[in-house]
């Protein structure tokens, strides 16, 4: 793996008009970004998908900010996006910020600086809940449907709060190797892409559709390719790399709930066809055996029997919709992207094309 310096590439897939202030906030806290002397470029990408209005109105609004506005050539969904970016992108690491995302000082520089190590391939950081206003609760204050052992505190973790994309509790609290990253905040050196492929289309979310876990496939799928090779290679979480998630009304309510841990059981279920299960559920299972009985107990002596009851309902729905996965036929149509060669994601020929 190379050791040259880091030129990143920034991307920022969008969807809707209806997160328009939220994507602008996005582009403006990549601007606000200071980087050391080791990184000699930055650019900044916003991919659209499938929406020729706000293609239109992103353009109109970024380029003449130096951003790359491109539209989504395949697949609708946030996997084709981003498979769109990793063929245009010029960095040698490329950088995915949910649009919903600002990203907070310092973000990148600590994002990139692990690449130093040539045996690191990813890196992933922190997002913490923004909560919806105008309701029972405040900014720094959880919904009940999704607990914490700090409630108050608007930068700690919640179990659930995997459920609306944020970093939870469970996950290291410093610079740690790590089996997978989180989609919203997140880096891969292009070299990955190179030679595993880009993000599984099948398992992507399109729109508002909960499907997710092609982050979790891709950074397993990478972690097997290389150790068959027999490379040693580090996916690395790290704290210091953080931004603010906002988080809709509609994700802090019940049937959000139900029907994202029912995704997510059925998410697990494909990525376990692909990768195997062993490896699709080695975080999983200390997650359930020691994280979320200590948060009923907790939530129990503290007479919360609503955010008691989240957890076990969580764990239930995720339970059962990993268990319609493994249903004969449940996830026939779910496939793998090819590396180099497979239209969908193939490198960009430029000369800042190496890792």
């Amino acid at each position: 793996m190379s050791t040259t310096a880091v030129t990143a590439s920034v991307v920022i897939c969008v969807y809707t008009e209806k997160r328009w202030d939220d994507i602008v906030a996005a582009v403006e806290s990549v601007a606000a970004q200071e980087v050391s002397a080791e990184i000699s470029a930055v650019e900044t990408m916003v991919i659209v998908d499938h929406n020729a209005a706000l293609l239109s109105r992103a353009q109109e609004a970024f380029a003449p900010r130096g951003v790359r506005v491109l539209p989504n050539a395949h697949k609708q969904g946030l996997s084709g996006a981003r498979n769109t970016a990793i063929a245009e992108a010029t960095g040698s690491v490329i950088v995915f910020l949910d649009d919903d995302a600002a990203a907070r000082p310092g973000w990148l520089a600590a994002l990139l600086a692990p690449y130093s190590d040539p045996t690191v391939v990813a890196v992933g950081g922190v997002a913490h809940p923004r909560w919806p206003a105008g309701r029972a609760f405040v900014r720094t204050a959880r919904p009940t449907v999704l607990p914490g052992a700090e409630p108050w505190n608007g930068d700690a973790t919640g179990e659930l709060d995997w459920i609306v994309g944020c970093t939870y509790t469970g996950q290291p609290t410093e610079q740690a190797e790590v089996r997978n990253l989180m989609g919203c905040n997140m880096s891969f050196r292009r070299e990955v892409f190179e030679r595993v492929g880009g993000f599984a289309e099948d398992i992507g979310r399109i729109g508002k559709n909960p499907l997710g876990c092609e982050e979790t496939e891709l950074c397993i799928r990478a972690r097997q390719a290389y150790q068959r090779a027999g490379e040693k290679i580090r996916i690395v979480f790290e704290p210091r790399a953080i931004v603010d998630h906002r988080v809709s009304e509609d994700r802090v309510e019940w049937a959000y709930l139900r029907r994202r841990s029912w995704a997510e059981g059925l998410s697990k279920a494909a990525v376990s066809k692909l990768v195997g299960s062993d490896d699709a559920l080695s975080t999983e299972r200390s997650y359930v055996a020691k994280v979320l009985p200590g948060a009923v107990l907790r939530e129990l002596r503290q007479r919360n029997i609503t955010s008691a009851a989240a957890v076990v309902a969580a764990l239930a729905w995720t339970g059962a919709g990993y268990m319609r996965g493994k249903l004969p036929g449940a996830t026939d149509g779910v496939r793998l992207p090819a590396a180099q060669g497979d239209g969908a994601v193939a490198p960009a020929t430029h000369p800042n094309a190496g890792g």
